[in-house]
């Protein structure tokens, strides 16, 4: 059985959102051991490109999101604002799954809903 795109893109979304948080973890761990103990740079020259790949998916993600569960203007900058700082994008998942943004139910116009009986 074939798994719905919106289904896909969600599931997805959450996925990265963890995943970025982590990332950025790994990044600022590898900056304080180039910049403060001075040990090297095979911290930052591993976690960044993975930091980097996560964030344009993460950032893909949202913007699939936007228009497939068409999230009004001012959640889709928050998710792209929750990018920008450390851990922000799991509280934005959180977020979000909390006020329905991250359903995976078809939404329904008051008009349909009404001529449906739901």
């Amino acid at each position: 059985m074939k798994m719905p795109v919106k289904t896909a893109v969600i599931r997805a979304f959450r996925v990265l959102a963890v995943g970025e948080a982590f990332s950025w973890a790994a990044l600022l761990a590898g900056m304080y051991f180039k910049w403060i103990a001075g040990t090297g740079e095979l911290g930052v020259q591993v976690a960044g490109p993975i930091h980097g790949a996560l964030s344009i998916g993460y950032g893909t993600a949202a913007l699939a999101l936007w228009r497939l569960q068409r999230w009004p203007f001012a959640v889709a900058l928050f998710a792209g604002l929750s990018a920008v700082f450390p851990f922000a994008t799991i509280a934005f998942e959180r977020w979000a799954g909390n006020r329905g943004h991250l359903n995976d139910e078809q939404v329904l116009p008051a008009r349909a809903r009404a001529t449906a009986g739901v």
